[in-house]
């Protein structure tokens, strides 16, 4: 084994949360023995990696290497993956009665009174679609697609045009004459971004509304 810092390392490596070596290792020495201290001969790593680079190696065992998680590692991951579940749900879903998302912890709470569990080596948007017919059954929640009209004025918007069009999944109009207003459909999760980008970048004097609400189809989270 090399010297990785399993508790997050490993995990976050091979789900591609993670990307930065030197992040993961501690050390890009390879050890036969860990709690001994027994090092790899480099003869010996040459002959089964056939290569004597450190950094190609470590990543090899990285990626194909087994490994046991401790108790508190799971538990770790697992949390990990619980919350990324409810942000999800959250990002994509509101109260039909408020019209309005679920703040993450809300989410969270549900789950947990709805004793759902988690897989940590299932994505997340995976696995919040299952979460949410679960959480149907005790909440008021509906998977919807918000129309959002956002007016700016066109010297201010010149700071925020490209950023306030990627928070929207489509856009049905544009109008770029003494105002920038656009209107389209966008996540749930993404109005108060919107709204608040608006607002620092008009001083208050711009404006983000939802305009309607739209059910989506469950088949939209692999897509999103």
């Amino acid at each position: 084994s090399s010297g990785i810092n399993a508790e997050y390392g490993v995990v976050a490596w091979r789900n591609k949360i993670e990307k930065n070596l030197e992040e993961v290792l501690q050390t890009d020495t390879v050890f036969t023995n860990v709690g001994r201290g027994e090092m790899a001969k480099a003869a010996d790593l040459k002959n089964i990696f056939k290569t004597d680079d450190r950094t190609k190696i470590c990543i090899e065992i990285l990626e194909k290497g087994e490994f046991q998680l401790s108790e508190k590692e799971r538990q770790s991951a697992l949390n990990s993956k619980f919350t990324e579940v409810a942000a999800s749900i959250s990002g994509m879903c509101i109260n039909p009665a408020t019209q309005r998302p679920y703040p993450v912890s809300m989410v969270e709470t549900a789950m947990k009174d709805a004793h759902v569990s988690v897989n940590p080596n299932k994505s997340a948007k995976q696995q919040a679609l299952e979460v949410l017919k679960t959480l149907k059954e005790s909440i008021p929640i509906e998977r919807v697609k918000m129309t959002i009209r956002v007016s700016i004025g066109q010297g201010d918007a010149k700071k925020c045009r490209d950023q306030i069009k990627a928070l929207f999944s489509s856009i049905s109009s544009e109008d770029n004459d003494s105002q920038f207003e656009i209107v389209g459909t966008a996540e749930p999760g993404n109005y108060k971004p919107l709204a608040e980008m608006v607002g620092k970048h008009s001083r208050g004097k711009g404006m983000c509304e939802v305009i309607g609400v739209e059910k989506s189809s469950d088949m939209d989270v692999f897509k999103s």
